[in-house]
């Protein structure tokens, strides 16, 4: 059976999260709360109007996590409204409209929320390359630049009649898996099953990454080569010769995120590399990827992942 998401979760996506921040302009950004045991990756059959309460109108939102939408059965066969097979790639800081959601209402649709280290072969990229991998090119796609983040999610393809029912199939044995993390072989089976998803959806709609964009290049540049030291946000925008309040909004309309949450990503992925990959104490860990101690470490660790780098460590090799 399909497990039914919380009702805390966001009501487009109904996927466990929480509210990470707000922006200036009042809208949350909901991160995703990975599960102990299982990657972080959800998956739910919304079908019909009963999944899509109404939203008052400023419920405009965001979440820090992809998503893919899948429409089984659309909702007419009007232009403008989604129909059978419709596919649609949502990237992270990618504002969500209420009307938006009341536009899927009518729909039997799944919807596949992950992030990037729930697949292997992306656990220890750094996300300041996600853009330019060929899996998450569909998320990518649009040109970068002032205000890609609030526009609606594009359709990105259609799923041919007779390939609809092979999605159905892995998307719902994905469902079952997440629903019995205690299944030999249940975290593995899930990663491989949204691996899978992710290369059909990349070989449906093949895309060339998005063109950099030459600031958010930059920036991320000296994200790269400096994030191992104590540097924040400002002094990145100082490097770059620009304010910290100017580089930080420049770089979440182009990006969907804040200056100060891509070098938090780039030292969390770092350390999960390490606590993998290592023995190294925490201590040494800390030191060794910009944050000031091994108390500091745990706290962004736990307030990021909602479990302690230690479990992460035993959970991880287990």
């Amino acid at each position: 059976m399909v497990p039914r998401p919380p009702d805390d979760a966001p009501p487009s996506l109904r996927t466990p999260s929480s509210i990470r921040t707000v922006r200036p302009d009042g809208t949350p950004v909901y991160r995703y709360q990975p599960r102990l045991g299982m990657p972080p990756v959800n998956v739910n059959l919304h079908d019909g109007a009963d999944e899509h309460p109404h939203l008052p109108p400023e419920h405009r939102h965001a979440h820090d996590f992809y998503v893919l939408v899948l429409i089984e059965r659309g909702s007419g066969p009007e232009d403008g409204v989604p129909h059978d097979g419709d596919l649609y790639a949502v990237p992270p800081g990618r504002t969500i409209d209420p009307g938006t959601v009341r536009g899927f209402a009518g729909s039997r649709a799944w919807t596949l929320a992950f992030t990037p280290d729930a697949v292997p072969s992306l656990a220890s990229v750094s996300p300041l390359a996600w853009a330019h991998h060929p899996l998450l090119a569909p998320f990518e796609a649009e040109p970068a630049g002032p205000g890609t983040a609030d526009r609606p999610p594009a359709l990105t393809t259609n799923v041919p009649a007779g390939e609809r029912p092979r999605w159905s199939a892995s998307l719902t044995e994905l469902a079952e898996e997440l629903a019995a993390p205690g299944r030999l072989g249940a975290r593995d089976a899930a990663s491989a099953l949204l691996t899978r998803i992710l290369i059909a959806t990349a070989r449906l709609a093949p895309s060339a990454p998005a063109p950099p964009d030459p600031l958010v290049t930059r920036v991320f540049d000296e994200i790269e080569a400096t994030f191992r030291d104590p540097v924040s946000a400002a002094d990145v925008a100082r490097a770059l010769g620009y304010t910290p309040g100017y580089l930080t909004t420049a770089v979440r309309e182009r990006t969907g995120r804040t200056l100060l949450e891509w070098i938090t990503e780039r030292r969390m992925t770092e350390v999960r590399r390490m606590l993998r990959d290592t023995d190294l104490p925490l201590a040494v860990v800390a030191a060794r990827t910009g944050l000031r101690d091994a108390t500091y470490l745990v706290r962004r660790f736990k307030d990021r992942y909602g479990i302690t780098p230690d479990r992460w460590r035993r959970n991880e090799r287990s």
